[in-house]
């Protein structure tokens, strides 16, 4: 039997928040963690985005001949979202294109979300330069943003007399990075502080100053922000081409896709395939207008003679008058938008009944190594994409944050400097009743091929995370390895660490691809083929972490490369959170769909709905994500926001079928369909046999029996 560990660790949305790195308890959010949302940038009371775009962009895809921007950001990661906010700053028009279906879709979203102190990098390397400088940056940023920071602090484990050669290694390393604060604990210290380690452990680098966060919650607070202070953002925009034209701006080709159901739906409606309001009059409502506007032109004319405001002298300016009436209001009639937004006209219990029933078993949503590139399980491959549209835009100057495709994108301008060579990395998610096992990031010494290894981590929502793998593509071993082993080579390397989790408890497996370059090191520079082209490619791990220091320093070589970067006199730095934190279900009801519905405008009621009941998500928090300043239209987009669907039962139909009641609120409030909304494909990255874990003996006997094979 192993040894029961009495203790609680705190998870953010739980009775408290963490903000800034440290905890703040409930009574004390208001002020900080829950700011006065007029000072914050956006407003939670507008309408959704347009289809794949940002508000602020629908006037420039009708207006691109005349057109140029200051700066075109191609990728949505981590690491384009803080460039593109950091440029927000100035007075400058930035357009940021993501090639899949939402901003943090790529390495982004398949990473341990670790905020490294940097003492693993080798002094002199580009990665030694931006990681603690960039660890620095992350209190001020979740104080601003809030997107959930917590400093946990990290260990790297020691079990011999040589491996504590490697601590003593590490931390000299450090010292000249200039990490602070490093210092090696003895076992009894290091098991006050993690008592659920391997008993083998005898001592440990602790790096204080490290910490962690929800990765793609970390990108959608910064393209939020930068959005809100001005920046364009076209999602599901694949670039193509890149030429220089002959004003000597760049000129850039996207091919829009959307997906082929939405598509189809579309067409079947009558509606724009590329989701577009102002071409949604067919031919038939345009007859329909036609033949509405001029009997209503007569009765507004003989209203007017009625009531004595008109009085015509002759049958000549009588029929002069219709004329002008019926003009107005056919013109009033046929240029009004069509199909208009709006909200909180639909019973959601109505639209629920609806909605397609999850999926969770199959594989026509697997993931692919390709698709990995240009965006996971948002992909247009992945999605069935089918093309709606073909966009050119112009630029003075481009930078290139495109991750696994990033050599692809400089091919486009015949640089073959470099090439990615992708590494894959998996994780097994664990349910919140195990997070307790681990407080601070745990590794093992690094391994001199592999690098830092397996990791044992409480997340910020209070998961346990196991992983991830190291997976070189360029080799067949690794890159051909069977779900079942992958499983077991985290499972049981992670049992070295921390031999008490119960695999049995794990609801979610997912994998991410590393950019590593032919380099061996960042890439952050010009181009040599244009000094207007900036590359920062190559970002692999500890690219979170350096990702802050990494945008100011991308502004520098902008400012170097000649382009005037005025200040946004209106630049708010701040952004309200999108979660609401809570005690257990006080003051939230729960109940079959129908029984707390709100009608879509009153706010008291939608604080109360449950949508999700594993994660106590809110009607209000899903609202308030969806009319933000990034576009949303599928359930993965709200899941990332609000973490509907990520709890033990994985939206499970026959639970509380949460991802039904997520699709009937995006349906309500973006005035489509539930068909035109996206649901979660499946198994996407996922190592495991089917979604709802929970519930399969088998697969988690086999989880079981995989940790322990040794």
């Amino acid at each position: 039997m192993p040894p029961k560990f009495d203790r609680k660790l705190n998870q953010h949305g739980v009775k408290g928040v963490y903000y800034g790195g440290e905890w703040v308890d409930l009574e004390d959010c208001a002020g900080t963690f829950q700011p006065d949302s007029s000072k914050c940038s956006g407003c939670p009371t507008r309408a959704t985005c347009p289809r794949s775009q940002s508000r602020n962009a629908a006037a420039s895809t009708t207006n691109e001949d005349n057109l140029v921007y200051d700066v075109i950001i191609i990728g949505a990661g981590c690491i384009g979202t803080s460039i593109a906010r950091e440029l927000s700053r100035y007075s400058l028009k930035t357009l940021l294109v993501e090639s899949a279906d939402d901003v943090s879709q790529g390495a982004t979203k398949g990473n341990s979300g670790i905020v490294h102190a940097g003492y693993d990098d080798k002094p002199g390397s580009v990665r030694a330069k931006f990681c603690w400088p960039g660890n620095q940056m992350f209190p001020q940023l979740d104080r601003e943003l809030r997107f959930g920071y917590q400093k946990n602090g990290s260990l790297v484990v020691a079990t011999s007399s040589k491996e504590l050669e490697v601590l003593e290694e590490l931390m000299e390393r450090g010292n000249i990075n200039g990490v602070k604060n490093l210092r090696i604990i003895q076992k009894e210290e290091l098991f006050q502080m993690e008592p659920a380690l391997n008993p083998v452990c005898i001592a440990a680098l602790y790096a204080p100053d490290a910490g962690n966060v929800i990765p793609y919650e970390f990108a959608i607070a910064l393209a939020e922000n930068a959005v809100d202070n001005g920046v364009e953002l076209r999602i599901r925009r694949e670039v193509t081409a890149i030429a220089k034209g002959t004003e000597g701006c760049f000129e850039v080709d996207l091919r829009h896709w959307e997906p082929q159901d939405y598509v189809d739906v579309r067409k079947k409606m009558g509606k724009s395939i590329d989701g577009t309001e102002s071409k949604e009059i067919s031919l038939l409502s345009l007859v329909m207008r036609l033949c509405v506007s001029f009997p209503a032109s007569i009765v507004v004319m003989e209203g007017l003679v009625r009531f004595g405001l008109l009085e015509p002298s002759s049958k000549d300016d009588t029929k002069m008058v219709m004329t002008i009436v019926a003009f107005i209001s056919t013109a009033l009639v046929l240029f009004l938008p069509g199909g208009k937004r709006h909200r909180g006209t639909s019973v959601l219990k109505d639209i629920v009944a609806k909605c397609p029933p999850p999926v969770g078993s199959g594989d026509d949503g697997k993931v692919t190594l390709k698709d990995m590139f240009q965006g996971g399980s948002g992909s247009k491959t992945v999605q069935h994409g089918a093309t709606v549209a073909l966009e050119s835009v112009k630029a003075k100057y481009i930078i290139n944050c495109a991750g696994s495709y990033s050599d692809q994108i400089a091919r486009m301008i015949g640089d073959d400097s470099f090439y990615i060579k992708p590494r894959l990395g998996d994780y097994i998610l664990l349910n919140r009743n195990q997070g307790h096992l681990a407080h601070s990031t745990i590794f093992p010494c690094p391994d001199p091929v592999l690098g830092k290894g397996v990791l044992v981590q409480q997340t910020l929502w209070g998961n346990l995370i196991l992983g991830p793998t190291a997976r070189d593509m360029h080799n067949k071993e690794t890159r051909d390895m069977s779900n079942e082993s992958i499983q077991e080579y985290i499972l049981s390397k992670c049992k070295q660490l921390c031999p008490y989790f119960d695999a049995k408890e794990a609801i979610h497996g997912f994998c991410g691809a590393r950019s590593k370059s032919s380099r061996g090191d960042w890439i952050i520079e010009p181009s040599s083929k244009d000094a207007n082209f900036i590359h920062v490619a190559g970002i692999d791990s500890p690219g979170l972490a350096g990702s802050p220091a990494i945008s100011l320093y991308v502004v520098e070589l902008m400012q170097k490369a000649g382009l005037k970067m005025p200040p946004n006199i209106n630049f708010n730095p701040n952004r309200a959170p999108i979660i609401t934190p809570k005690v257990g279900l006080r003051g939230l009801k729960m109940g079959p769909p129908g029984k707390n519905d709100s009608d879509g405008k009153d706010e008291a009621t939608m604080a109360k709905n449950v949508i999700c009941k594993c994660e106590k998500v809110t009607e209000l928090e899903v609202v308030r994500a969806l009319r933000r300043s990034l576009p949303i239209d599928s359930t993965q987009g709200i899941r990332k926001r609000t973490r509907a669907g990520m709890g033990h039962c994985q939206g499970d139909a026959e639970n509380y079928d949460c991802e039904c009641r997520v699709r009937a609120i995006i349906s309500r409030e973006n005035g489509v369909s539930p068909k035109e909304v996206g649901g979660r494909p499946w198994p996407a990255t996922s190592t495991l046999s089917q979604r709802w874990v929970y519930k399969d003996d088998m697969q988690k006997e086999g989880l079981e029996k995989r940790m322990n094979n040794n």
